[in-house]
């Protein structure tokens, strides 16, 4: 991993998104919705506040996590595809 987030931020490796529906039916890619769910790869320190203090981030490296659809920011590193975004911008961590 080559991406070291700042702040609040978070690294995530998108999951694949499904390739055929419960019933079987096969989906092509143009069809595929995006991935919502990841594995957190790599997170900031955390959110500073007005006064310095430094808030800890609540979800850590390994984390499978729900983030909105069209959330952060998308870029490839080495041919592997990971979004950054805000930890605010994360809905729930998967257990």
């Amino acid at each position: 991993m080559k991406l070291k987030p700042l702040g609040d931020r978070v690294v995530v490796k998108p999951l694949e998104a499904a390739e055929k529906t419960k019933s079987g039916i096969v989906l092509p890619d143009t069809a595929k919705e995006k991935p919502q769910q990841g594995k957190v790869e790599a997170v900031g320190k955390g959110r500073q506040t007005d006064d310095g203090k430094v808030l800890p981030m609540e979800v850590k490296v390994g984390n499978t996590i729900l983030y909105g659809k069209y959330s952060g920011t998308e870029v490839t590193i080495d041919d592997e595809e990971y979004v950054v975004l805000h930890e605010s911008d994360i809905l729930a961590i998967v257990e």
